[in-house]
């Protein structure tokens, strides 16, 4: 037990289930899809992590939900799948993943994992399942493919995923922020070394202090306009959605706080299935139109993705 509890902490950190809406809308006349329970898909969501602390592999599965939907904790709980059988084949051999729900973790763990899921202890029925990798069977390296297999209810899902070899970054630099001068903020600039002749592609996420790592509004992109340079850049700290707005400390970060910064390396479709969720998550409005997540899944939707990380630890001194 005592093992799986270490394994949920760290998934519970990456849990960011996998229910997407789309919203059509018109100047003139609004424009609602055409929906049925009937027409319900599974939806994945999973990740094979490679890395200094790189988080054990897991799979989340879900099921669509109607456009026009109410969702409440009961309702929540019940679009998560289970009973499935999820495997991983890593180029060697094939191993199955085991289901663990947050029910099977002891009560002094419940409130800290609500919290992070936005959920009243007390209250909440929510009782998310995924499925793991609890004993790092799996052999994770560079370079390697990852095929991901789900049966469940008479359907059989499939994925393919590759971790490709990390880039890193280098010359974190504290720097004070353009514009009105600052005693009490700074900006992160830091280098990457681009490796020439291949299409690259990168996701970050970040953190202050104790709080859960998450990724900016913009969380991806490739090399377009530095392939193969030695480039520096800013690099924002990320903002929760939904979060007050002040556009004097968006991006920057505070000083005298703790910083981590988690910088990953991943192949074209992880960061397809990132830059269009992000592109939609952004493009809110009356104006916005409809977006297509980029998909890896067949027989489903969402994403089965490799990550080359590394997570650098900073401390952004007082100035």
């Amino acid at each position: 037990m005592e093992s799986k509890v270490n394994i949920m902490k760290s998934i519970i950190k990456l849990l960011f289930p996998a229910i997407i809406l789309f919203a059509f809308t018109s100047c003139e006349e609004e424009y609602i899809p055409e929906t049925s329970i009937s027409e319900q898909e599974i939806v994945v969501e999973g990740y094979v992590e490679v890395g200094e602390g790189s988080n054990p592999t897991f799979v989340i599965l879900t099921r669509s939900i109607p456009f026009i939907s109410t969702i409440n904790p009961d309702k929540f709980t019940e679009l998560f799948v289970r009973n499935a059988e999820v495997s991983v084949f890593d180029g060697d051999k094939t191993v199955a993943l085991t289901e663990i729900c947050l029910s099977q973790i002891p009560d002094e763990l419940k409130a800290q994992v609500y919290a992070v899921l936005g959920f009243n202890p007390d209250s909440s029925s929510v009782d998310i399942c995924v499925y793991a990798d609890l004993f790092g069977q799996i052999t994770k390296d560079y370079g390697r493919k990852y095929d991901l297999k789900v049966q469940v209810e008479g359907k059989t899902i499939t994925a393919s995923t590759t971790v490709p070899a990390f880039t890193g970054l280098s010359n974190f630099m504290w720097v004070d922020p353009p514009g009105t001068p600052s005693d009490t903020l700074a900006q992160l600039n830091v280098t990457i070394d681009d490796p020439a002749g291949i299409k690259n592609y990168y996701r970050y996420l970040t953190a202050t202090g104790d709080d859960v790592l998450i990724p900016p509004f913009g969380s991806v992109t490739d090399d377009a306009i530095f392939d193969g340079k030695k480039f520096e850049f800013p690099l924002q700290k990320a903002e929760r959605r939904g979060g007050d707005f002040d556009p004097e400390s968006f991006g920057l970060f505070m000083r005298g706080d703790s910083v981590f910064v988690k910088w990953c390396s991943i192949d074209k479709a992880h960061f397809d299935f990132w830059n269009t969720r992000d592109f939609s998550a952004n493009s809110g409005g009356p104006f916005s139109s409809y977006t297509r997540i980029a998909t890896n899944i067949k027989g489903g939707l969402g994403i089965w993705g490799g990550y080359a990380c590394n997570t650098y630890r900073l401390y952004a001194p007082p100035k």
